[in-house]
């Protein structure tokens, strides 16, 4: 599979959105544009960043040992977004005790308890989202060519 500006710059970008709006819903005060940049700056972070160091060279990866599908690309996202969740976890573990400071329950159980969460399913939707979207754009581009 090539290499994709359009999936780059489009793809990461689909997942944030998605999110903003199903928590936010559509505009009905002033305070609605704070709320947008506050949700979608971070959402944004994380979904470039795992696209760029994550998705990006395990795609490479993956096309250098099997001609990459549909399929296979949407798997790949749906694992790297589930590893996404990890660090992140961690960092609500770090700061999960009293005052925001040291946890006082272990990290394993922390992070069952955080994974029961539906909101967590977040990252591996927004995973196959992004994947699907950069392979779509990907042959979009190719298949005209």
């Amino acid at each position: 599979m090539r290499f994709s500006w359009a999936g780059l710059i489009l793809a990461p970008l689909l997942a944030p959105l998605l999110f903003v709006a199903a928590v936010l819903g559509p505009p009905q005060d002033r305070s609605w544009p704070l709320a947008f940049l506050v949700f979608m700056v971070p959402g944004c972070i994380v979904s470039y960043g795992t696209t760029v160091f994550l998705f990006l060279p395990s795609l490479y990866l993956l096309s250098g040992r099997w001609k990459p599908t549909g399929f296979l690309v949407c798997l790949l996202g749906l694992v790297l977004g589930t590893a996404t969740s990890v660090p992140l976890t961690w960092m609500a573990w770090q700061s999960s005790g009293p005052d925001s400071g040291p946890p006082v329950e272990g990290f394993l159980t922390f992070a069952l308890r955080w994974a029961a969460d539906p909101m967590m399913a977040i990252f591996p939707a927004a995973g196959v989202v992004t994947a699907g979207l950069y392979w779509w754009l990907g042959t979009q581009r190719h298949r005209h060519i």
